[in-house]
């Protein structure tokens, strides 16, 4: 049987995570990243790996490489072309400003203004023409676009979700012009009403298209090169993946590809230890990213903020992320106090440790210097020993400026990016309405075994689930994922307005679209499904609930389902009062099998056997037993402090804590 590869390309390193059959069932490995071409270290991880092509069924694949072009603000030259009188409604948004206590902030929309053209056109909110479309004054526009020079152009008009035929006449007449442009039509990415917030989100995709759609070229290129003849897919923010055919169409659809694939494969790995209540703990090499499982499901966000004033209305796996990573940078601010992140050594020049060139002290430095990370270990990627010396000079050159010593800064440091994160757990769970203790963390990433221990304690949470592949967490993600396409569109009615057959027409046309992508993927599935959900609120409210419903319903059922539906959230109904479909949904799912974890031996008990003991730092210095990962079974049980280690990352267990082995071979630490 052919293997299934999941690859997921972070920020200081390229994870690989390869499932086959018995006579090659696992491996795992961690390649440093190459951002100035992804690609080149993808090909090293399947290449360090020993896989050949033909050994290969299919190449799952979550990337970064949209998420860093918004953030560090790198995509195409892209203009806009909208609606008469809304060529400033990237900077106008909303009534919100950068900074919470202060009115000042600057905000640089992906958009230029010189970049930003209005043409004559307007429909109304149910999508009849008010204004013909001038086509005369498009093609002006259109040959002042060839003069800048753009690669991509973004067409949002008014209204255009109640019907497309300007905005779609506008994609064909740009066409002519300029066949080399990338068209956008905000429709074709999101048909949903709030004009900004679908400006803002067609923008996204004009912004990444041109980009992204060159890695896919670029990297089914190398593959091909390389022998790889079959299907390759990329993880999407929502949870699913699609092919890299699709990639360029489907740009924005993957700016979380790799939190997104994490969060997928935690949500899997917890349910079947037992834990339907899951936060999710991703501590990388540049970033912290948080999320929360309800009753085995990941919460779903259907409008993301990438960056003041840069919404996405896109269903994502609402991943919260923060700068705090292994190599984020520990320094003294203006006024002297230490801060840790948001910068970071990245992949280039790395931790001072690294032997990569890096000056500055890092969390993975505190690390090391407090013997949490092997002395002896080749985690930096190129096989050499990690340069302790270097990390202890360059915490002690911090500590000496705060009048610290080396393991008070070194301890300082952690302390100070442990409660950066913890904050961010409390906004997920405290701060709306959850708490703590009824959850457990799944703690994964390179770094985040490292600092899973203190963060239960700090957060209450109770128990710290550390996976049997902690640190390629989103590469396994990668080859569970499903293919998903998520289809939505703005209806704005009151259900005694319907047509006859109203809702059943947008709906048969979402799932003839869902299931033609299906189709066109080629990537193979076992079986499909669709799923539908209306968003209704009663006429007048802003806030809309969303109810899953069945296509053949007539407005008296969804009226009942809306009425249950809002009893059950809020306790009693508006009686009386009509009821609006605001947005109709389908998700269309293929279902493709992927392989499982692999076989854990079976149960025994007592303690395990520590490899061996080392020094290490928790408020003052512990010789610690250190056990391998491979030689802990199911029903072993041992205490903190200890360290397990693995091929992959380092897990701390900290003295007040118990562990024990579950029946799939997952590490359930608790406070004692």
């Amino acid at each position: 049987m052919a293997g299934i590869v999941g690859i997921d390309v972070g920020g200081t390193f390229t994870d690989l995570f390869y499932s086959g059959d018995t006579n090659k069932p696992h491996k795992i490995l961690k390649v440093p990243s190459t951002p100035q071409d992804p690609s080149i270290g993808l090909l090293n991880a399947l290449k360090a790996a020993g896989l050949e092509p033909h050994e290969l069924e299919a190449i799952l694949h979550g990337t970064t490489i949209a998420t860093n072009a918004v953030i560090e603000k790198k995509g195409a030259r892209c203009a806009l072309v909208t609606t008469t009188g809304f060529r400033d409604l990237l900077e106008l948004g909303r009534r919100d400003r950068p900074n919470m206590y202060g009115l000042e902030g600057t905000h640089e929309p992906l958009v230029p203004r010189d970049l930003r053209f209005e043409v004559d056109e307007r429909l109304d909110h149910e999508g009849h023409v008010v204004q013909p479309l001038d086509e005369k004054g498009l093609r002006a526009v259109g040959q002042e676009l060839l003069a800048r020079e753009v690669e991509s152009v973004v067409i949002s008009f008014m209204h255009a979700y109640a019907n497309t035929a300007h905005e779609d006449r506008a994609r064909d007449i740009l066409a002519e012009i300029n066949p080399k442009w990338e068209l956008v039509t905000a429709t074709s990415v999101v048909r949903e009403y709030y004009e900004f917030e679908r400006t803002s989100t067609g923008v996204v995709q004009g912004y990444l298209q041109p980009l992204v759609a060159r890695y896919a070229r670029n990297l089914a290129e190398k593959l091909k090169n390389w022998g790889f003849q079959r299907e390759v897919a990329i993880m999407q923010s929502n949870g699913g993946v699609a092919p890299l055919r699709q990639l360029g169409a489907r740009a924005a659809y993957i700016v979380r590809s790799g939190p997104a694939a994490g969060v997928t494969a935690a949500a899997r790995i917890a349910a079947e230890a037992g834990f339907s209540h899951v936060i999710t703990g991703d501590m990388g090499g540049t970033s912290f990213d948080v999320a929360v499982i309800i009753d085995g499901k990941p919460e779903v966000a259907e409008l993301t903020n990438l960056d003041f004033r840069i919404p996405l209305r896109l269903p994502m796996i609402d991943v919260h992320t923060i700068g705090a990573g292994g190599g984020s940078i520990a320094h003294l601010d203006r006024g002297g106090m230490l801060q840790v992140g948001p910068r970071s050594a990245g992949a280039m020049p790395g931790p001072v440790a690294y032997r990569r060139g890096g000056t500055e002290p890092t969390v993975t430095d505190a690390n090391v210097v407090l013997g949490r990370i092997n002395p002896e270990s080749r985690m930096n990627g190129d096989g050499t020993m990690l340069d302790i010396d270097g990390a202890r000079h360059a915490v002690k050159t911090l500590g000496d400026r705060m009048g610290l010593g080396l393991e008070q800064t070194a301890e300082a440091i952690l302390a100070v990016v442990n409660q950066r994160m913890a904050g961010r757990m409390r906004l997920m769970s405290i701060e709306r309405g959850l708490d703590p203790r009824d959850f457990a963390l799944v703690a994964f990433g390179g770094a985040g075994p490292l600092h899973g221990g203190a963060l239960i304690r700090e957060v209450g949470v109770s128990t710290m689930l550390v996976p049997l592949y902690p640190g390629v967490l989103c590469a396994l993600g990668c080859v569970y994922a499903d293919l998903r396409y998520d289809l939505s569109q703005t209806v704005e009615k009151r259900l005694d307005r319907l047509a006859a057959n109203e809702l059943q027409e947008i709906i048969v046309r979402q799932r003839r679209g869902g299931q033609k992508q299906l189709e066109e993927s080629m990537v193979p599935i076992d079986s499909s499904s669709l799923t539908h959900a209306a968003d209704m609120a009663y006429a007048g409210q802003i806030h809309a609930l969303r109810v899953t419903i069945e296509p053949e319903w007539d407005a008296k059922r969804l009226n009942q389902a809306f009425q249950d539906a809002y009893k059950e959230k809020f306790g009693n109904t508006l009686e009386g009062m009509p009821v609006v479909i605001v947005n109709l949904r389908t998700i269309v799912v293929g279902t493709r099998t992927s392989s499982a974890l692999p076989h854990v031996a079976a149960a025994v008990s007592g303690h395990p056997v520590a490899k061996g003991h080392r020094p290490v730092y928790f408020g003052g210095w512990h010789d610690t037993p250190v056990y391998q990962r491979d030689d802990l079974g199911p029903g072993m049980t041992f205490s903190g402090p200890a360290i397990v280690e693995q091929s992959d990352t380092t897990t701390v267990i900290e003295p007040d804590m118990t562990v024990t082995v579950d029946a799939h071979g997952n590490l359930l630490a608790k406070v004692k």
